[in-house]
């Protein structure tokens, strides 16, 4: 296949050759960029790509991965999803709340007992389908710009966070204290590379990542979600229910953001109001690097992971160069505007 599409392009004229080129560029420029940026990084700082390096990008893609597989769902849509970092942090919250250490002196309720880590999860996660749902079903049954309705809800979303950590006798403050029977869950190993273990969740992730594929790609609602995307009008007319489909990417979404809250509570062991703050941008711009356009219809998981795994090595290794954080903002801001910038010129090239 490859050589025949070398042939191909060799039997071209010039100025075809040239534009069939400049196509290919522009495709890829911004993972180009981004492969360019991290060989940079390497050679001005070996260590970048040192095991334990590898290791940590690896677990920080990993939990960011399900929160942009959901946003993902709701960009093929034509949309997108500002609550979601509210629904990581809210859920969180929740989860470090229940799953606090029964004898920690600072526990939030002091007369509950640490609840069993399934309950907790299942909790959790119908806490993150019922946002899912509500934006769903706003964007779809008032027929609402899901970036109005999210922008709603992420806002609701807050003051109930807020709300929540008033409660008991936390009064506004962190949830630490968690159980070890949750951390280990979560954040202990039972394989290492190089000798630096790998967190439990890289593999819950793992599996969450292939069952999403299957979703996508082997199921009527993956079809229908991308040909919603494509052409509301027309995948109507062919006998989609597009108001159903719509309102079920949003509460899959919100089940992926309860994950990733869930998981999010251990990983950084103390949460407050702060958690999920601007989670949602990473996400956008990883699925736009990653290829999934606001155009709507366009998307692969591959993309996506592709897009968390190389955002993340570029945040890892302005780290490793001593940018100073308040600077890695303005970058992450320029990535954002520039890959949406390709995406929409590449739209255009298509038209």
């Amino acid at each position: 296949m490859k050589i025949k599409c070398i042939e191909k392009i060799k039997n071209m004229d010039p100025k075809e050759r040239r534009v069939r080129l400049g196509e290919m560029l522009l495709n890829n420029s911004l993972s180009l960029f981004l492969v360019i940026a991290v060989i940079l990084i390497a050679c001005m700082n070996p260590r970048f790509l040192s095991f334990p390096s590898i290791i940590n990008i690896i677990s920080l893609s990993a939990a960011n991965l399900p929160l942009a597989l959901g946003i993902a769902g709701a960009i093929i849509l034509s949309g997108t999803d500002l609550s979601a970092g509210r629904i990581v942090g809210l859920v969180a919250c929740v989860s470090a709340a229940l799953l606090q250490a029964t004898g920690y002196v600072g526990k939030m309720f002091p007369t509950l007992k640490t609840l069993p880590i399934p309950l907790v999860l299942l909790i959790v996660i119908l806490i993150g389908a019922l946002a899912g749902f509500l934006n769903g079903y706003s964007a779809a049954t008032f027929h609402l710009h899901p970036f109005i309705v999210t922008l709603s809800t992420q806002l609701i979303l807050y003051g109930a966070l807020l709300l929540f950590l008033g409660l008991g006798n936390n009064n506004g403050q962190s949830i630490s204290g968690l159980s070890a029977n949750y951390t280990n869950f979560i954040k202990g190993s039972i394989i290492s590379l190089g000798g630096t273990p790998i967190p439990n969740y890289v593999w819950y992730v793992v599996g969450i990542t292939a069952l999403m594929w299957v979703v996508w790609n082997k199921t009527p609602f993956g079809k229908n979600m991308f040909a919603i995307g494509s052409n509301p009008e027309a995948a109507s007319v062919s006998g989609v229910n597009v108001r159903r489909i719509t309102i079920l990417v949003f509460t899959l979404a919100g089940i992926l953001y309860g994950i990733t809250g869930f998981i999010e509570a251990a990983r950084i062991g103390s949460n407050s109001a702060a958690t999920g703050l601007n989670y949602e941008l990473d996400a956008i711009a990883a699925c736009v690097i990653g290829g999934v356009s606001f155009v709507g219809g366009t998307g692969k998981i591959s993309g996506v992971i592709l897009g968390v795994v190389l955002l993340r090595l570029i945040f890892v290794g302005l780290t490793f160069l001593g940018i100073d954080a308040n600077m890695q903002y303005i970058i992450k801001g320029l990535i954002i505007l520039i890959a949406c910038a390709i995406d929409m010129r590449k739209y255009l090239v298509k038209r």
